[in-house]
């Protein structure tokens, strides 16, 4: 529950603190700019505010690393992606963007802190508790805080605590620990297909390197 708060607290500064010439920049997701992410953003908060108040008495299927699945990688190309940029689009005038997601995403956060994390919600036809679905989420906002920096050099990094849980998960989705050589940033930009490995890399990662990219959705 703490890592949600400041995982997303943490993206949303980053967000706060671009300026309109960096929501023209691409980002981190493969055919997206920035504004597309942060438009993507918008709907993943408008999710969690949903989630919350969806809740079921059925059994979990789901905990916070199972959530995940690992899917084909993003090609742009998908009808839901094109949406996004066109719905992004519409915006025009990034602090519009800006004020909906510190809007939503605002509200989403509270939310988040006053609810019961033992109480069990649906989402996606499965059922999870709230304390899972919310950490599962500091995957969702740690990834996309890289992907929202990948071409601003200068921006803020996400908090080392929400990294190292990230990579922690990824790590058991992948069913094996990445290499210590590699930080925690760069095991999740290589492990899900944001990053190619070096030689150097790829050695060290040994017959981990065969299941990679793990791309999570």
């Amino acid at each position: 529950m703490e890592l949600f708060a400041l995982s997303w607290a943490a993206l949303r500064k980053a967000v706060a603190e671009l300026s309109d010439q960096d929501f023209e920049r691409p980002s981190g997701c493969t055919g997206w700019l920035v504004r597309d992410l942060v438009c993507h953003l918008i709907i993943d908060a408008q999710d969690v505010l949903i989630t919350l108040v969806t809740p079921t008495a059925a059994e979990p299927t789901r905990d916070a690393v199972t959530y995940w699945k690992v899917v084909e990688p993003p090609t742009g190309d998908d009808p839901l992606d094109a949406l996004i940029v066109r719905l992004a689009a519409a915006y025009e005038d990034p602090n519009l963007l800006k004020f909906h997601l510190d809007d939503v995403g605002s509200a989403a956060g509270r939310a988040a802190e006053l609810a019961d994390p033992a109480v069990r919600v649906s989402t996606q036809d499965q059922v999870i508790t709230v304390g899972d679905y919310l950490g599962a989420y500091v995957m969702e906002w740690t990834l996309h805080h890289l992907d929202l920096i990948a071409h601003l050099p200068d921006a803020t990094e996400p908090p080392t605590e929400s990294l190292a849980r990230a990579r922690e998960m990824l790590e058991k989705i992948a069913g094996a620990p990445f290499p210590a050589s590699l930080s925690d940033m760069d095991a999740l930009l290589i492990g899900t297909g944001r990053r190619t490995p070096t030689d150097a890399e790829r050695a060290a990662l040994g017959a981990l390197a065969a299941k990679l990219p793990l791309a999570v959705g």
